[in-house]
């Protein structure tokens, strides 16, 4: 008995001096990292990438691993566009690609390689809002605005695919779409006015 333990105590010794050693090693790297983050991300490789964002055409470089939500807001500096869970379980990032929504935090921007992107920005017409836009201020479907923009464009979509014909199926196919200070019923209003109003999206 005394003997196992002198053997359990000398594994013991030896993994936590090995984990000490390996922590040493390893700090000075880890901060050393930490202070240079802008030469480790130069080490990505850069890719080419094309894509029309409100019917403007992009030719830019990107790291493979970039969301196409954090090209939008980072390097085309379209704010509209919210970064809320970042988990696509939200929908403050909701976004057009080719005319479908999708959740622009859950899609690598290189995916969307030639493909046509709307945002928020570019749902007006110069000075005229979308009908979709009109309707969210007339009945006051927001509070604190964040999650709006991601709601109008996931609205936009939910009248175009059809899902707009009761309140109840409304509710449904927006429930993708979360919004904290719960203005829910105000935006069911929004989309079915647009909805009986027959205007084009």
């Amino acid at each position: 008995m005394p003997t196992q333990n002198k053997n359990e105590s000398r594994r013991d010794f030896l993994k936590k001096s090995t984990a000490l050693a390996a922590l040493t090693i390893a700090s000075p790297v880890l901060t050393k990292a930490g202070e240079n983050d802008e030469k480790i991300a130069a080490l990505f490789e850069q890719m080419p990438l094309r894509l029309e964002v409100n019917g403007v055409a992009h030719a830019l470089s990107v790291e493979p691993r970039v969301t196409l939500l954090d090209l939008l807001r980072e390097q085309l500096h379209l704010m509209g566009t919210k970064k809320g869970c970042d988990h696509g379980q939200c929908g403050a990032c909701t976004v057009h690609v080719d005319g479908k929504r999708i959740n622009s935090c859950l899609s690598l921007a290189v995916m969307n390689e030639g493909k046509k992107i709307t945002t928020i920005e570019g749902l007006a017409n110069g000075d005229k809002l979308h009908p979709m836009q009109e309707a969210f201020i007339k009945h006051d479907g927001f509070q604190c605005g964040y999650c709006t923009p991601g709601q109008i464009m996931s609205a936009v979509c939910c009248v175009k695919e059809g899902h707009a014909n009761n309140a109840e199926e409304i509710r449904e196919f927006m429930s993708g779409n979360i919004c904290r200070c719960g203005a829910y019923p105000n935006i069911v209003d929004a989309i079915m006015e647009v909805k009986k109003g027959g205007q084009s999206l």
